[in-house]
């Protein structure tokens, strides 16, 4: 706006009037031009529109819970334990810093392979494993190191606390066999469980579940079938 306004002011103080009437009678011409020609308009094209229903969210993270554990020296590391501590608040089965004694006392009359998590003593361990054996109660430390979760005295190691779970649960030996809870778990709670089963507990499948935002979130919470 300001280079024109200046070209202006120029032509009109240095031109003579006769220029003046022939750039008006110019500025005329072409705007007659402009009527009788009109410029080509841009019409937008229509842009396909992605079906909503095929559009998967991502997975969401779920919030870190205060946690005993000691400061974490890796980030990794840190995700890792707060997200496990985090689905181990919802799993049911997680006991906080219940004492070996009490875990023992609680599993010594139950059925063989039922099985519950608690915090571990140890500064070194974050979590262990008791559950009821052939023999009477016992209790593994859970041993995470190098971004895995395997039992103290195992070879087996997995990325993830619960599928190390599920392997002990489906294995021939059937060592675990259902979690000693808290409380029996709610009417929401089964019909989770339901659905991860239906998708094999694959929590990827589960996280194309089509339901409302509200419903994935609380699939996603706790994705496993224990």
């Amino acid at each position: 706006m300001v280079a024109h306004s200046t070209v202006e002011e120029q032509d009109t103080t240095s031109a003579p009037s006769s220029s003046s009437s022939s750039a008006s009678s110019s500025s005329s011409s072409v705007s007659q031009s402009h009527r009788q020609h009109p410029s080509k308009q841009c019409v937008a094209s229509p842009i396909p529109v992605p079906d909503l229903l095929d559009q998967q969210p991502p997975l969401p993270l779920l919030d870190p819970v205060p946690t005993h554990f000691p400061p974490f020296r890796c980030q990794v590391d840190f995700l890792i334990i707060t997200r496990t501590a985090s689905m181990l608040e919802r799993s049911g089965f997680y006991w906080g810093p219940l004492g070996v004694e009490e875990a023992h006392s609680r599993l010594k009359d139950v059925a063989t392979g039922t099985f519950l998590i608690r915090d571990s003593r140890q500064k070194d361990v974050f979590f262990t494993l008791s559950y009821r054996a052939d023999g009477g109660p016992v209790s593994v430390r859970i041993i995470y190191k190098g971004q895995r979760f395997s039992l103290a005295g195992s070879e087996h190691s997995f990325p993830c606390l619960f599928l190390l779970l599920e392997h002990y649960i489906n294995s021939s030996k059937k060592s675990l066999t259902v979690p000693y809870r808290k409380q029996r778990p709610t009417l929401q709670e089964l019909c989770r469980k339901q659905v991860v089963e239906s998708c094999s507990g694959d929590v990827e499948r589960v996280a194309r579940v089509p339901v409302n935002p509200v419903l994935k979130h609380f699939l996603l919470e706790f994705p496993y079938s224990i």
